[in-house]
């Protein structure tokens, strides 16, 4: 009994500042599940269960005057196996931030999308699915679709049809002024070198949205130093038929691998909706490496149904085509089902989901 009353103090303790805010919070969450036959062209070839980038969330807005408060806590949520890899469920895994809005635009703290992760919007039809563009923009060492941490981001009001996003990251780890790549511990250094920066520009009028990011990663980052140029853009063409596509030119300073190289990606995109709740969604693209025999192709074709405005279903088929030096996969990005590709094979994946937002 003591126990029992015990807990309901506590409860009670907790829940009532929360429902004395209660119209100024929102939980919201994805359920993202999909089932995969992944073939890596030598030695897998399986079906399994994936949970893709679920996650629970929390936000926050508060106004007052002429400001907005706004924060946001999210984790990552594993629909298919619970918290059993380990990491599924960190509170704030995901993208956690707290900031003010007004008629100066916004600022905001924390950990979240870099504008240059955020610009390949326009072209991200496979997002989060076997067939994501990432599978070729994100990797190795090499990466830009990055979440960073200690950040601090700024975006303009609008200004006509251009929206402009500045974001400095001060450091990695918890604290500044140490190394975070020292193999034996952390050791004093200078944060200046693990910082990164981005420069980001929107244009969106009527049928255009275009994005344009710069990014730039110091020397003692722990992948390294690097900087990195995106555009996307779409252009709907009727109201039944967008088109896009994405180039991304990328630099890196450290030692040379077929992952780790300078690398160009281009391609283009469609999605076309035959009818008012089914979308064909289609993109090829091409990675360039600056490494001998080390590119790859992505293709991809899917069909996704909207059985309401919360929840979808999907089905895609995915290829990765791979010169000799090369072993990329379509299924390597934001899911839990995924295996190693096999150097110099080409590899396959067809996947059917269901994606569920609340």
């Amino acid at each position: 009994m003591k126990k029992t009353l015990c807990a309901l103090a506590i409860g009670s303790t907790l829940i009532t500042p929360v429902m004395a805010f209660a119209n100024d919070i929102k939980i919201y969450g994805r359920a993202h599940v999909s089932l995969d036959y992944l073939d890596d062209g030598a030695n897998y070839n399986e079906v399994g269960l994936s949970s893709n980038s679920s996650r629970l969330g929390f936000k926050a807005e508060k106004k007052f005057e002429n400001l907005t408060a706004f924060a946001q806590i999210e984790s990552q949520i594993n629909f298919a196996s619970g918290d059993q890899d380990g990491d599924s469920v960190k509170f704030s895994s995901r993208d956690t931030f707290v900031g003010l809005k007004g008629d100066f635009g916004q600022v905001r703290v924390g950990r979240f999308d870099s504008p240059f992760k955020a610009a390949r919007a326009p072209a991200n039809v496979f997002g989060d699915q076997v067939g994501d563009l990432r599978n070729v923009t994100r990797v190795g060492n090499v990466r830009f679709d990055e979440r960073n941490e200690n950040t601090i981001e700024y975006k303009s009001p609008k200004l006509g049809d251009f929206t402009v996003l500045a974001a400095l990251s001060l450091h990695e780890g918890t604290t500044a002024g140490y190394a975070s790549n020292v193999e034996n511990g952390p050791a004093k250094g200078d944060s200046r070198k693990n910082q990164a920066y981005d420069l980001a520009v929107n244009y969106k009028a009527g049928a255009v949205d275009v994005n344009a990011a710069y990014e730039k990663y110091e020397d003692d980052h722990n992948r390294g130093g690097r900087d990195g140029f995106r555009v996307a853009g779409s252009y709907k063409v009727t109201s039944d038929l967008t088109v896009g596509g994405l180039y991304q030119n990328v630099s890196y300073d450290g030692t040379e691998t077929a992952a780790n190289t300078d690398a160009q990606v281009f391609g283009i995109t469609g999605s076309y909706k035959f009818t008012p709740k089914t979308t064909l969604n289609a993109h090829v693209f091409q990675r360039d490496a600056d490494f001998e025999d080390a590119n790859s192709t992505l293709i991809a074709v899917g069909v996704e149904h909207r059985l309401d405005s919360a929840v979808r279903v999907y089905g895609n088929v995915a290829t990765m085509l791979n010169d000799k030096n090369a072993r990329l996969t379509p299924w390597e990005q934001a899911r839990s089902n995924k295996v190693s590709g096999a150097t110099g094979e080409d590899a396959l994946g067809l996947s059917v989901g269901m994606r569920y937002d609340f």
